[in-house]
């Protein structure tokens, strides 16, 4: 037969070697490249001879198989598909050889826009070529189904490649890889090991439709060894529910997420129309321990046409769900020629805002349905759902909608902000809420002691986020969130107008002290008012309505955020002895320096009170000591 020689051309020969050298991050790909086109060729044939019935073609017994030689150094992936003509290979396999365009190579050195390779993902052009990672050289055999000759072609990936006609070629095509020489100290890429064959055919060939199969290395037996098929055939997500056993699906979570313990909750999706996909999806039943460290991995894994392209897509979900797991095939996408990039495109958007939405419907399902199952996901990871609250506009009300919060309420019971509502007393405009470490140190603030006396529910925040998703939020039904530590507060009756003198004579009694306080404390606070939210505690430090709480201050400077110390409000109650007995030494000593360490240590006590710390920790405990030493 009459070989003919083709010379790649100068753009070819580099983009050939882009292929080779750069675009693949990972050499195992090469494998699941050429399965890949196998497997495409198998679709084809099955599809062909259902339109053609005349078609001389054996469709009895479709598969891939892998050949390794280990003194040839060969690996070789064979398969009885549709096959290419002599036109075809050259066509086919000559689409980077032949196209070479300087356009195309510059938008693929640049990785700028893959629209143009778009095209090739899937093809017998881009994946193919990746062969030449592995191998110093190339041949490729192939028959088309229905025709009696094949074309053997042959390359070393450099300056040209052969083409002929050969008469005994098997149906189907067959790529050999000639291997490049062993490498001593990197045995991770031996591919004349059949036991990494096997575990990069699990990896990212598991549900192929079509059995992989390789023959065994021979034991001590004489029979030859019968080939074993390496993949399990079984995508789950694409089989029906009654056809797979809650055993399956926890297996494959299992395999997954690396966890020993079966999922909360298994989801399914199907879409169809005009952009398909599959996606199974597992809700963990707890929370690993590093799910909100930096190294945390997020994302599920991706598969186009049950080819796996990725293990950890984060653009699928959104980083308040970084906790579910799970698999999504689509029937196409757009991805970069090594498939292992994806583009931000409408189909990337869609399949997260609809995957997104599914997941929310089905914890809204463990709430109305489940409250066990709710109990267990809002305690193992309402605290990273919370985020979705500041992160995720489109879907805040269906996320607030899911959110249970402690409460004054009730000890051990979490409330929604919709039973809240419903409890809220007569004339009752805004929901309260108090941010603090913990549920004890909440309970014990000052802040609340108006609340408390007064029997209105406070919602207690203890987690970080509860800082920033409050102000995010801002209302709920058109009550607006309100913290009791901020802003002035007031809770008597409106119009009561024997409130109303008292608080005026109060105001014209300490107007002198509050004055001069004022001056005293100077730098450290903003204003000192009289107090309505004190019924107890001699004095509280409060935020303006529009600060930044402490916590939320030292919160943005962990995150290397500098942002002005906001001052602070004390405010004093005017019920107390201790303030009262202040007052009136203010009205009669005309010397009042003996009083400034008493109006410091006030604020300071005030400033322990909510959890902070004095500016000053060696000049309060001296001064406590003189005063206790006074007292002796």
């Amino acid at each position: 037969m009459t070989t003919e020689t083709f010379e790649f051309q100068v753009e070819a020969r580099q983009l050939l070697q882009l292929m080779i050298h750069s675009v693949y991050s990972n050499k195992d790909v090469f494998l699941r490249e050429l399965v890949s086109n196998a497997s495409d060729a198998l679709d084809k044939l099955r599809l062909e001879k259902l339109r053609d019935d005349s078609l001389d073609a054996d469709v009895s017994d479709l598969h891939i198989r892998i050949d390794v030689d280990k003194e040839a150094r060969t690996l070789t992936v064979r398969d009885n598909g549709i096959g290419m003509s002599y036109d075809e290979v050259g066509q086919l396999i000559g689409t980077i050889a032949n196209s070479g365009t300087a356009t195309f190579l510059q938008e693929l050195k640049e990785a700028k826009d893959a629209a143009g390779a778009e095209g090739l993902i899937g093809q017998f052009g881009v994946g193919f070529y990746s062969g030449f990672m592995a191998a110093d050289e190339v041949t490729l055999v192939s028959r088309r189904a229905g025709e009696s000759q094949g074309t053997r072609w042959t390359s070393r990936g450099e300056a040209t490649y052969t083409l002929e006609k050969v008469d005994d070629a098997p149906q189907g095509t067959s790529v050999t890889l000639h291997l490049k020489p062993a490498d001593p100290e990197n045995q991770l890429h031996d591919y004349t090991s059949p036991w990494q064959i096997k575990e990069i055919v699990k990896r990212y060939s598991d549900f192929i439709t079509w059995p992989i199969r390789m023959v065994p290395e021979a034991g001590d037996g004489d029979s030859a060894p019968e080939p074993e098929t390496l993949n399990s055939m079984k995508a789950l997500w694409a089989r029906s529910r009654d056809e797979v056993s809650d055993d399956e699906y926890h297996e494959l979570y299992k395999h997954i997420s690396h966890d020993w313990r079966e999922p909360l909750e298994t989801i399914r999706l199907q879409a169809e129309g005009t952009f398909e996909y599959q996606a199974l999806l597992f809700v963990p039943e707890h929370a690993p321990h590093d799910l909100f460290t930096r190294d945390f991995k997020r994302g599920i894994q991706l598969y186009v046409k049950r080819v796996f392209i990725m293990d950890d897509c984060e653009a699928l979900l959104p980083p308040y769900l970084r906790f579910v797991k799970g698999v999504v095939d689509a029937a196409d996408l757009s991805l970069n020629v090594s498939r292992e990039i994806l583009q931000q495109d409408r189909h990337i958007r869609m399949m997260q805002r609809r995957l997104t939405k599914k997941v929310l419907s089905t914890v809204k399902d463990f709430m109305t349905k489940d409250a066990d199952r709710y109990a267990t996901f809002w305690r193992e990871f309402g605290t990273v759902l919370k985020e979705g609250l500041v992160t995720d506009s489109e879907n805040r009300d269906a996320i607030l909608a899911l959110c249970s919060f402690a409460t004054t309420h009730a000890d051990d019971e979490p409330t929604t902000l919709a039973r809240y509502a419903e409890r809220m007393k007569d004339g009752q405009d805004d929901i309260y809420y108090l941010t603090g470490e913990s549920r004890q140190s909440i309970e014990n603030s000052p802040h609340m002691e108006a609340f408390r006396d007064k029997g209105i529910e406070v919602l207690l925040l203890t987690d970080a986020v509860d800082e920033v998703w409050v102000d995010a939020v801002g209302e709920y039904e058109g009550k607006r969130l309100r913290s009791v530590a901020k802003g002035e507060i007031d809770l008597d009756a409106q119009g009561d107008e024997k409130a109303d003198e008292e608080r005026e004579k109060q105001a014209e009694d300490y107007a002198g002290l509050l004055g001069w306080m004022r001056e005293q404390l100077g730098e450290d606070i903003k204003e000192v008012r009289l107090s309505a939210r004190l019924t107890v505690s001699p004095a509280c430090v409060v935020s303006d309505a529009h600060d930044l709480t402490p916590a939320l201050e030292n919160m943005y400077r962990a995150m290397g955020q500098e942002v002005p110390r906001a001052q602070r409000i004390l405010e004093l109650n005017p019920g107390h002895q201790l303030v009262k007995g202040l007052n009136q030494a203010y009205k009669e000593r005309e010397d009042r320096s003996g009083l400034v360490e008493s109006a410091e240590l006030l604020h300071t006590l005030a400033v322990l009170a909510e959890g902070g710390q004095p500016k000053d920790p060696a000049r309060f405990v001296k001064l406590v000591a003189d005063r206790l030493e006074r007292t002796l």
